[in-house]
């Protein structure tokens, strides 16, 4: 009867057996880079910030792990072996990918701007801020790609793999780094249309008897319409005379006179400004919640995702200013819809 073969070891075992084998080496591979480098264990240890004898121990062990003498050694002079040779020719390849993989990362972080972005906003906030900007990023920066995300469910730097997220409101994470672009205003509007018909709303209250218009989630939850009242935050959610789940399209039934809305600011306020919308309802108004500029650590940032903060916060806001100046300007023709449609 034939013995058993000996039984392959588990792939955690493997695992271990690796983890092991690079814990007990690592240093001594890197002291012994330092040598060869160098030409002496001397300015081997001052590379390295360590003594002489740190770095001939560390050789040595590595020596003892791989049962082969990697260096002659004597007072005058170190050369390699014939195996120290062969040793240092099969890690080269290896020391080549990690310098070129530096060189890249400090290449992004320092060099011209390039790569790709993933950047991640409301559907909303996209489709009026976000979006109109790229043309003119792009055009300064023509080597940075932009993969542009629209979704109103909150969003996951880590599996959406984002760097750079547009946020209404604070983000609660203590983790990311939330750079405010401008105030978030909510205001209850109506058509003058609608108005005249139904006449407008003095207290909150009263949004019960008006037809109200309403936006629908990505969770499938209709959005509630948020007041200050007393000095209190108030959330409600009136009846709808009808639901949508894209703000444009409650725009559009405001400005068609189906009746009521609370829309963001970016959104209206050149509405507001030039009488197609009539704003009610503001002293009951909410506090400003903010719009943000949202990306996970002020440290280590890519030259790609530093200048597209600074990009966005400089015309985000500068288009924002525009929309509520007293000129026609260009933020006017970005968000304002098309009448002929």
């Amino acid at each position: 009867m034939l013995p058993a073969a000996p039984l392959s070891p588990a792939p955690c075992e493997r695992a271990d057996v690796l983890a092991q084998s690079f814990a007990a080496s690592y240093t001594g591979v890197v002291a012994f880079l330092a040598v060869v480098s160098e030409g002496s264990f001397a300015r081997a240890g001052d590379r390295l910030g360590v003594g002489r004898s740190a770095i001939s121990r560390s050789v040595q062990k590595l020596e003892e792990q791989l049962g082969a003498r990697l260096f002659f050694r004597t007072t005058r002079s170190t050369s390699l072996t014939r195996e120290g040779e062969l040793f240092y020719q099969n890690c080269r390849p290896g020391v080549e990918r990690i310098v070129q993989a530096l060189d890249g990362v400090r290449e992004l972080r320092e060099g011209p701007p390039r790569g790709r972005l993933r950047v991640s906003s409301s559907v909303g906030f996209g489709r009026k801020v976000v979006a109109p900007l790229l043309s003119g990023f792009q055009a300064t920066y023509p080597d940075i790609d932009i993969d542009l995300l629209l979704d109103d469910n909150p969003a996951d730097f880590s599996c959406d793999h984002l760097d750079i997220r547009f946020s209404d409101g604070r983000p609660e994470r203590n983790q990311v780094i939330a750079k405010q672009l401008f105030p978030m205003q909510l205001l209850v509007c109506a058509s003058p249309s609608y108005a005249a018909a139904h006449g407008l709303p003095q207290r909150v209250e009263d949004l019960f008897d008006h037809r109200c218009i309403n936006y629908r989630l990505a969770s499938g939850r209709l959005s509630d319409w948020e007041f200050k009242i007393d000095g209190k935050p108030k959330r409600l959610t009136p009846k709808g005379k009808s639901s949508f789940n894209d703000a444009d399209l409650v725009l559009r039934a405001v400005l068609d006179g189906q009746g009521l809305a609370q829309l963001a600011g970016y959104q209206v306020s050149h509405l507001v400004r030039t009488g197609q919308l009539l704003n009610c309802l503001e002293r009951y108004a909410p506090d400003d919640r903010g719009h943000y500029l949202c990306y996970l650590s002020r440290a280590q940032l890519p030259v790609r995702v530093r200048v597209y903060i600074d990009y966005m916060t400089i015309h985000a806001r500068a288009l924002l200013e525009s929309s509520t100046s007293n000129s026609n300007d260009t933020l006017a023709s970005h968000l304002a819809l098309d009448e002929t449609q």
